[in-house]
């Protein structure tokens, strides 16, 4: 038995609860700007994925009209920062909503870290900074999704096997609903199947 939730008899803010407690896990952008005035920012945004490999393009989603977004309009960059869960607390301290003088790096105890292609700093602590430049901005509701190019990435040795980032050594956060927030867990393989393995029938646990 389901039960329907029709969207045209919930408020806004109901299904969009809603949907952040089905759409999970999310990973989070913790996406550092810097405002005209030099204020440099830094918060979690977890609608964030890849939108193309080629060139490599992230984008986030800002709801509502966010510091993020208007630091990065203004100055057409920004860094997307990894969050690992020995920082937990400080990623979710700098979700406050602080007025735009304030720098989340101070309040949250964070040390900058100088980026090698833009002038937008990394955070020092994190794992994984990604350098990028404004690609585009897309209107879409009460939201703007922002599409920025990556133009560097910084990785630390401490998370690499080779050049590959190990996920269990990077111990990812991630999003879900209400006030929770998930971790890496049990890690799982599989091998997708090609076509021309495909057995002519599937059945799940080799039943």
């Amino acid at each position: 038995m389901r039960r329907d939730f029709y969207r045209d008899q919930h408020s806004a803010a109901a299904f969009y609860k809603l949907l952040t407690a089905t759409v999970v896990p999310r990973p989070i952008a913790w996406v550092a700007s810097r405002s005209e005035n030099g204020v440099d920012n830094l918060a979690p945004h977890s609608f964030f994925t890849v939108a193309s490999t080629d060139p490599p393009i992230i984008q986030f989603t800002s709801v509502g009209e966010k510091d993020s977004l208007r630091n990065i309009r203004a100055s057409g960059e920004f860094t997307v920062n990894f969050t690992p869960e020995n920082l937990f607390e400080r990623v979710n301290a700098t979700g406050t909503a602080f007025e735009p003088e304030v720098s989340e790096f101070d309040a949250a105890g964070l040390q900058r870290e100088a980026s090698t292609l833009i002038s937008t700093p990394r955070v020092y602590e994190s794992p994984v900074a990604l350098e990028c430049r404004l690609h585009s901005l897309i209107a879409v509701g009460n939201c703007t999704l922002i599409l920025g190019e990556v133009v560097h990435a910084a990785v630390s040795e401490q998370v690499l096997d080779g050049d590959h980032p190990r996920v269990d050594l990077l111990e990812p956060l991630s999003r879900l609903g209400r006030d929770e927030w998930g971790t890496l867990g049990e890690v799982r393989r599989i091998r997708r199947i090609r076509l021309e393995d495909w057995p002519g029938s599937f059945s799940a646990g080799g039943q």
